[in-house]
């Protein structure tokens, strides 16, 4: 199987080193990923600029290709320019941090798994569940194992599957738990400043709060170390509110 990996924390980053490093073991991988950081992006695509994409080697030996786009620019770019022939598979991963719960609507992780999954093809998201002391080679194995599984049964149409592994060691993890998306928000706020020419900038910061955490959740499963394996679908339709909608008989008069 041909596997093309991206992530959204850029071609340098550990987390996708270390699932390149396990996956090329067993499967055929070409790396397509940002030149630079691109979390919390979304699903954002170039349109203003060129593209450029540059060929990256480590330790002298060629590794994969840097484009200076966002996640699912480079899922794009992969399929439509780069590859001679379509991929089985894309994952996007190991992120640095969780993608649990509304996170999913930021995350640049996800993005490029449901732009492989637009494309056709079964994609699959990996995120680990801290910001520190970040070790991903229980998270690359079992990556490893599931593109082996979705490899055999492949994955419905429009559907990809959001994957979080719980930052603890190995033995703790209690096991893989299916689950539903969670809810949550950030508690914003602003921090004024003023730059060296004297003009006013504004930098983001924030808090996740979840408001939403039932037993079968995503945010659940993490906390009690389980492994949250999320199918998820790009088609945003509340189908319980189309016919609510026909009943109010919404009209130009």
């Amino acid at each position: 199987m041909h596997i093309l990996l991206t992530n959204d924390d850029g071609i340098n980053a550990e987390g996708l080193y270390e699932l390149y490093r396990r996956l090329h073991k067993k499967f055929k991988v070409t790396v397509c990923a940002p030149e630079a950081e691109q979390s919390a992006i979304g699903h954002a695509i170039t349109l203003n600029k060129p593209l450029r994409v540059k060929e990256i080697y480590k330790s002298k030996k060629f590794y994969g290709y840097a484009v200076d786009g966002t996640p699912a620019d480079c899922v794009k770019i992969a399929i439509r320019c780069i590859l001679k022939e379509k991929p089985q598979m894309v994952i996007s991963g190991i992120n640095h941090g969780p993608n649990l719960g509304s996170d999913v609507m930021y995350s640049g992780t996800v993005s490029a798994a449901t732009e492989g999954t637009i494309l056709g093809i079964p994609s699959l998201a990996f995120s680990l569940a801290t910001y520190e002391n970040h070790d991903f080679r229980f998270a690359a194995e079992f990556a490893c194992l599931l593109a082996a599984k979705i490899e055999k049964t492949g994955l419905p149409d429009g559907v990809l599957l959001n994957v979080n592994v719980p930052s603890v060691a190995a033995d703790r993890v209690r096991g893989v738990m299916i689950t539903k998306q969670g809810r949550s928000f950030y508690k914003e706020s602003f921090v004024k400043r003023v730059d060296p020419r004297g003009r006013k900038y504004y930098w983001l910061t924030g808090k996740v709060k979840w408001l939403r955490k039932p037993k079968d959740s995503d945010i659940k499963a993490v906390e009690e170390h389980y492994i949250s394996v999320t199918p998820l679908q790009f088609d945003l339709t509340d189908y319980r509110y189309v016919d609510i909608l026909k009943n109010m008989k919404i009209g130009l008069r």
